[in-house]
């Protein structure tokens, strides 16, 4: 007769879903109340959208949205390009095995080092050859390069795997055309790489909207994007703006991840 893995462990199921419970059912209460009528976040008072009103119409929380759609935008392009160009260099152990190994270890130590870490880190690397380097007429320059170092592990990672399944025969074929490398790159590389260079750029670019730490710890006065605003606002007391502002960041995360895990199922 057989038996089903939890059989072994009583209880494992229970846990299991007691943990997603734990995980999920306060970001289902901020939704909730994201839509309540009244100035209170823990008494119903009624069905209303007049607070993601008041969050449209709040001038320092747009500008907030601006500053991090424009960092990860930026940030999304550079990191992803970063990470191409590495998966196509590490394709077919053209580096060696010790050199592909360094760089493969490199490329994912950022996914393995707490967050805090490397925010103390870029804080102080700015800090000791005094950049402060501004976008435009946002000083968001410093920011933008901290997002961009920490994103491309994020854009690598569904790059590479994609990049694994492309055949050889691929490559070799086009060769056997007369296409260049350029030619081959331009012409089946890339467009069969394209699942997995639009995953890691989803990847990328949610990574970089939802950041805080790394902001926090680098972003100069009015260089502020929407976390460390939300952040600013908690201090000041919880509302039910605040839920509003959060409930539509958790919709464009979990959208953009679904997509960016759809997208890379497709097939080469």
């Amino acid at each position: 007769m057989a038996t089903k893995p939890n059989d072994y462990i009583p209880g494992v199921g229970t846990t299991a879903y007691l943990c997603l419970a734990f995980l999920y059912i306060p970001l289902l209460i901020v939704i909730i109340f994201s839509f309540n009528a009244g100035a209170r976040i823990t008494v119903w008072e009624g069905f209303s959208l007049d607070w993601y009103h008041r969050a449209a119409e709040n001038e320092q929380l747009v500008k907030a949205c601006i500053n991090s759609l424009i960092i990860g935008v930026l940030a999304t392009i550079f990191s992803t390009i970063i990470a191409l160009m590495t998966a196509v260099a590490m394709h077919g152990n053209k580096l060696g095995p010790k050199t592909q190994s360094s760089t493969y270890f490199m490329m994912t130590l950022p996914l393995l080092i707490p967050e805090i870490v490397i925010a103390i880190a870029s804080m102080a690397f700015f800090s000791i050859i005094g950049l402060n380097w501004y976008l435009g007429e946002l000083p968001l320059g410093n920011v933008l390069i901290a997002h961009t170092v920490f994103c491309i592990p994020f854009a690598y990672s569904p790059i590479r795997a994609r990049m694994e399944t492309l055949q050889p025969s691929l490559f070799e074929a086009a060769a056997d055309l007369y296409a260049s490398p350029w030619q081959a790159f331009r012409h089946v590389t890339l467009p069969l790489m394209m699942p997995g260079i639009t995953s890691g750029a989803m990847l990328a670019f949610i990574t970089s909207i939802d950041d805080f730490i790394i902001t926090q710890m680098v972003a100069p006065p009015g260089g502020a994007t929407l976390p460390v605003y939300i952040y600013s606002m908690i201090r000041r007391g919880i509302t039910p703006e605040i839920n509003a502002i959060s409930t539509v960041l958790l919709i464009l995360s979990i959208v953009m991840v679904a997509l960016s895990y759809a997208i890379n199922q497709r097939k080469a």
